[in-house]
């Protein structure tokens, strides 16, 4: 079912932070996360910084949406961990007593990092003309891979309709392991023309000994040959590149802390890929040679450990109406780095295509290892898309004021992971996201209110 291009855009849908964001430290490989974990969170100041960023962009003239919270702790994963008692209260304590780390893990709010939370191909690239949704599996990460089911409940319920597909995650075995967007890029002349997909995968079966040797490599190229397969991709279109090991091993868990792309321009750093020469090559080859704008960092302007501890390639590069070249997103944290604040001066001052930095405080999402990239998820949609919608997911005034007002009533001002075990947090938390669905128009998508 063919989709009309014209005026077509991508919209970023970004996770709303969720009521029980907290400092657990539960993701090895992650330098922020570790090294924060155990510290007291603010899930009201978490939530209140993503919405700020999404308002601004709704300020600059973009089409934003949002994707809600899962729910936590999730008392039904507990259950099948064999964690029993005479109500959910039980079991939390139960859970407390016995392994606080499963509790840590079913009570994680990283479901708001919705770069996770799949692969999407627009209409323009796949065969059917319809846009395809795969779920990431999720597997490298116990707190996260119990979040497919609902992320591809919310996807159902949110993209409705003949123009989109939805596949159901890929096995959930370590060959086949996904985590989505955060390692995916799409290339194009204009959103809604056929366009580059460009996978990044950190092993693969075929190369297994150039993999990373401190930290896992979340991201496989068997999944996202499948992924491509099952989204009916053209071949030609789509190009596969290795992460650079060592930058694995230094904090680089995605692709999405090491570069980033937009249109046809790719900001990285020239420890991103295993060949960066040969990724170039291919994308030149499979846009058309020319076409493509490259911004390759190097390590003498921008060292790997400051590229991580800043987040500077977790940005988001926008295309802004009426306004020329790209406009970079990056994490307060860039401000505060010297060697990082003096590149971005001299990109926003030169002419490499990156014409307006912009500087936002994410500091909570930032301390439990996500940046502006993380919290976004990218859907090209055509304007019959978007006049379809039901769901009330599109910011405007009336909905960011009245998201605002939900966060200030139900979330917490301070959460240590002590306080994951209090039932009080349970109830405060599922009467948030019950009302939420009725906010977002979504239905019910949470197992709690079909229960």
């Amino acid at each position: 079912m063919a989709q009309q291009n014209k005026g077509s855009v991508e919209v970023n849908f970004d996770g709303l932070v969720g009521p029980t964001h907290n400092f657990a430290g539960l993701s090895f490989g992650n330098v922020a996360s570790r090294q924060h974990g155990g510290r007291t969170s603010s899930p009201k100041k978490a939530a209140l910084q993503g919405l700020e960023k999404m308002k601004a962009l709704v300020a600059m003239g973009m089409t934003q949406g949002i994707l809600p919270p899962h729910d936590r702790p999730h008392v039904p994963t507990l259950r099948k961990l064999g964690f029993q008692g005479k109500d959910e209260s039980a079991i939390l304590a139960r859970a407390s007593a016995l392994a606080p780390n499963l509790l840590a893990c079913v009570s994680s709010a990283s479901n708001m990092w919705v770069a996770n939370a799949a692969t999407v191909s627009p209409f323009a690239d796949t065969a059917d003309g319809r846009t395809h949704f795969t779920p990431a599996n999720l597997i490298s990460m116990t707190h996260r891979s119990i979040e497919p089911q609902v992320t591809a409940k919310i996807l159902k319920a949110i993209f409705k309709g003949e123009s989109y597909a939805h596949h159901c995650p890929l096995p959930a075995t370590p060959a086949f392991s996904d985590e989505g967007a955060a390692n995916h890029t799409r290339f194009c002349s204009q959103y809604g023309e056929p366009g580059v997909e460009f996978f990044v995968y950190g092993v693969s079966a075929k190369s297994s000994s150039l993999g990373p040797k401190k930290y896992p490599a979340r991201q496989t190229r068997e999944a996202f040959e499948a992924i491509a397969r099952s989204h009916q991709l053209d071949p030609r279109n789509s190009v596969f590149a290795q992460q650079n090991p060592h930058a694995i091993d230094a904090g680089v868990f995605h692709n999405d802390v090491i570069s980033v792309g937009n249109r046809e321009l790719l900001f990285f750093h020239e420890k991103a890929f295993l060949n960066a020469d040969e990724v170039k090559s291919d994308l030149d080859k499979a846009i058309g040679t020319g076409s493509m704008s490259y911004i390759e960092v190097p390590s003498a302007s921008v060292s790997l450990e400051d590229a991580v501890t800043s987040y500077l390639f977790n940005s988001q590069l926008l295309s802004v109406p009426n306004t020329e070249g790209s406009v970079m997103v990056v994490p307060a944290e860039c401000a505060a780095n010297a060697a990082v604040k003096s590149y971005l001066d001299e990109l926003e001052a030169g002419q490499a295509g990156v014409n307006k930095v912009v500087y936002y405080d994410l500091g909570e999402s930032m301390s439990n290892g996500g940046g502006p990239a993380c919290l976004r998820l990218r859907v090209v949609m055509s304007p019959e898309q978007i006049k379809a919608m039901q769901a009330r997911v599109f910011l405007d005034d009336e909905l960011i004021a009245d998201i605002e007002a939900w966060i200030n009533e139900h979330y917490r001002d301070e959460l240590h992971p002590d306080d994951l075990a209090d039932p009080s947090l349970l109830i405060e938390s599922r009467t948030a996201l019950d009302e939420l669905t009725s906010i977002l128009n979504l239905g019910s998508i949470y197992e709690f209110q079909t229960a």
